[in-house]
């Protein structure tokens, strides 16, 4: 690392903070000028970003503390969380939930600088200070020192982690675009070409469904074994259809402990609160929370029907649901849903000419999960000189 030179992140970049114009004045919004919080890089999980939710005027920005970003610009979200980062694909602006980094690109790479706050998200978040949610302010990201190679490497280090992520985001387009063929022939047959000799009926009356719940967190032997167990936070972080793992696993006598006990792999999960209606199939035998309706195709209706028909009835589903603390949508809820209910022999036509799709998802998103750990491996060694170029 004798060719690494240390640096203040301010005397490298410049930090730029954001704001908000004035909500009540319908004269700052819905203009063309495109404006993130930090809500618009929830779950984001592209380099580039060139808009979020929401639009300000010239007169919203003439009028408020938000700053118009160069294209460029590395977006990192300074709270509520510390750490999401993007980079400007135009000009753009932020709230104040923002200390963006606008880089002197004759000594630093906006691109390995991307790189660089994703190796550091904990340092990040480590410098954060605040009673209602930690916050890292302008002078305290301008102080963080970074170790920087000479700008032809952190290009070339950029450009091998870019390289993965661009296969990443095109076997996610190219998933997006075969879940929407299997959809579009869904509505063909079932909706636009609908029979009216189809039984009507309830879904309960051609899957079972199965509900969970969780072992006491206070005894630790239903704990940290080798079963996995499944709350709705595993599928809301997926962003993708395949379970291939779960963020907690628990022992035999933690599984005793849930009626529905170990359910088999391809079975459909939905996330039956907070929030509901996530969909996703496990590929491995698994056991579930409370937040789930777990759905069994045993009675001759395949998975990938009732996938479909799941997602094209997702409105109905949530009208279903209530609470007062957050919605929720009980199991007999649930089953006393109305359907048209085909023949089993159209179903079974029909999920022979979308299977392929279902199964290129599957091998898409094994693929997508191997280069992800490529990249994560990769990531501190190159951001270290560990690994020389």
């Amino acid at each position: 690392m004798t060719e690494w030179k240390e640096y203040k992140l301010g005397e490298i970049a410049e930090i730029v903070g954001g704001g908000t114009p004035d909500t009540s004045n319908k004269e700052y919004w819905g203009g063309n000028i495109p404006w993130l919080t930090p809500k618009d890089l929830t779950g984001y999980n592209k380099i580039f970003i060139s808009s979020g939710e929401r639009f300000i005027t010239e007169e919203g920005l003439d009028n408020s503390s938000t700053k118009l970003l160069p294209q460029g610009a590395v977006l990192l979200s300074s709270r509520a969380p510390i750490g999401y980062v993007a980079i400007a694909s135009n000009p753009i602006c932020t709230n104040q939930g923002f200390k963006s980094i606008i880089c002197n690109k004759d000594i630093v790479d906006n691109l390995y600088m991307y790189y660089w706050i994703k190796n550091n998200t904990e340092l990040l978040q480590s410098l954060g200070t605040g009673t209602t949610f930690a916050e890292i302010s302008g002078s305290v990201v301008k102080s963080i020192d970074i170790s920087l190679p000479l700008l032809p490497e952190q290009i070339c280090i950029a450009s091998i982690l870019s390289s993965l992520d661009d296969k990443i985001d095109l076997l996610h387009r190219e998933n997006k675009t075969l879940e929407a063929m299997a959809e579009t022939l869904f509505r063909q047959w079932f909706i636009e070409e609908a029979k009216e000799d189809w039984e009507e009926g309830k879904l309960g009356d051609i899957i079972s469904v199965k509900g969970g719940t969780t072992p006491s967190t206070r005894e630790p032997h239903f704990w940290n074994g080798d079963i996995a167990w499944t709350s709705p936070r595993d599928v809301t972080t997926l962003n993708g259809l395949y379970l291939f793992e779960t963020e907690k696993k628990i022992t035999q006598k933690g599984l005793e402990q849930i009626s529905s006990g170990l359910l088999p792999a391809g079975t459909l999960l939905m996330s039956s609160r907070a929030p509901v209606g996530v969909l996703a199939f496990s590929e491995i035998p698994i056991a579930i929370n409370q937040g789930y309706i777990a759905i069994l195709d045993d009675k001759g209706y395949e998975k990938e029907f009732i996938y479909l028909w799941l997602k094209a009835n997702m409105d109905t589903i949530h009208s279903y649901s209530n609470g007062s603390t957050f919605m929720e949508i009980s199991k007999s809820a649930f089953k006393s849903l109305d359907i048209s209910i085909p023949s089993k022999g159209e179903v079974e036509c029909f999920v022979s000419e979308i299977k392929p799709y279902f199964d290129k998802i599957r091998i898409n998103e094994k693929q997508i999960q191997t280069l992800i750990q490529q990249r994560d491996s990769l990531l501190p060694k190159l951001m270290s000189g560990e690994v020389k170029i």
